[in-house]
């Protein structure tokens, strides 16, 4: 039985992934599925932290179960862990920030116990965690160099004993010179912007976008730090999800047939 449209709304629309590793890998299979062409073009990476040691003593400890908590942020600290064959015991519960995070976690393997309900942030995570921890407890906060250390505040102000840790710098990383050609005359019809990082690099990399071009952006938070780097969002994701992102894209009509206008 062939597909209809209505399984395939994303038929013949060329979507820029803008992050690889395994979250790539498992966000250009649910494009696949709806008939899309993914184009996984990594525009950030980590690169190394600059206090290697701490981070090495730091995942030790969490290895040895030594933390009752350990916080993850964004779905690129997750990248870190995963180079690094970091162990959490069963001891040890994650909290992840948002469901990118969580989905990120879960791709490789590690088991999530708290996402926000509503608030994915920093605060928000801080917020549950303290609701649901009435005692002290011994936390790792693994987090970007360039992330203020606001949940780790927040807990320590609520009695708990913190590892505040930089597990990584976000570097970006140049496209080939085929994707910016693909993007500058249209035919990419779609990007994905799913953190603040990203939206930096996308306006960056990519200073003369169509304005066909659909950009969406993976929660109300990003669409602002995307407002901010100067992006125009075309759309927001109700929930900070990559199936409700891909919902968001697929309640467009592909703008062109953008392969008959590229030269």
């Amino acid at each position: 039985m062939t597909n209809t449209k209505q399984d395939r709304p994303l038929d013949g629309w060329r979507i820029l992934v803008p992050r690889g590793g395994p979250w790539g890998d498992s966000v250009a299979a649910s494009l696949r599925a709806q008939g899309a062409v993914p184009v996984v073009a990594p525009l950030i990476n980590f690169a190394p932290t600059t206090d290697q040691a701490a981070l090495d003593v730091a995942l030790e400890q969490l290895a040895a179960g030594s933390y009752d908590w350990l916080t993850v942020t964004s779905a690129t600290t997750v990248d870190v862990m995963f180079a690094h064959r970091a162990v959490v015991p069963r001891t040890t519960r994650i909290a992840a920030v948002g469901e990118t995070t969580a989905a990120a976690l879960q791709a490789v393997g590690y088991e999530v116990a708290l996402v926000p309900a509503q608030d994915n942030s920093a605060e928000g995570m801080a917020e549950q965690l303290i609701a649901l921890e009435t005692e002290p407890r011994r936390i790792l906060a693994l987090r970007s160099e360039i992330a203020k250390p606001v949940l780790s505040v927040l807990l320590q102000e609520a009695g708990h004993d913190v590892d505040s840790v930089v597990a990584y710098r976000t570097v970006g990383v140049p496209v080939t010179d085929r994707i910016k050609r693909d993007v500058e005359n249209g035919r990419i019809n779609a990007i994905l912007i799913t953190s603040g990082s990203v939206a930096a690099q996308v306006r960056e990399q990519f200073p003369e976008i169509p304005d066909e071009t659909l950009l969406a952006a993976i929660g109300p938070r990003t669409a602002k730090d995307a407002d901010k780097a100067g992006l125009p969002i075309s759309v927001v994701a109700d929930t900070q999800t990559v199936d409700a992102l891909i919902d968001a894209v697929s309640s467009f009509t592909l703008p062109h047939a953008a392969d008959e206008l590229a030269p």
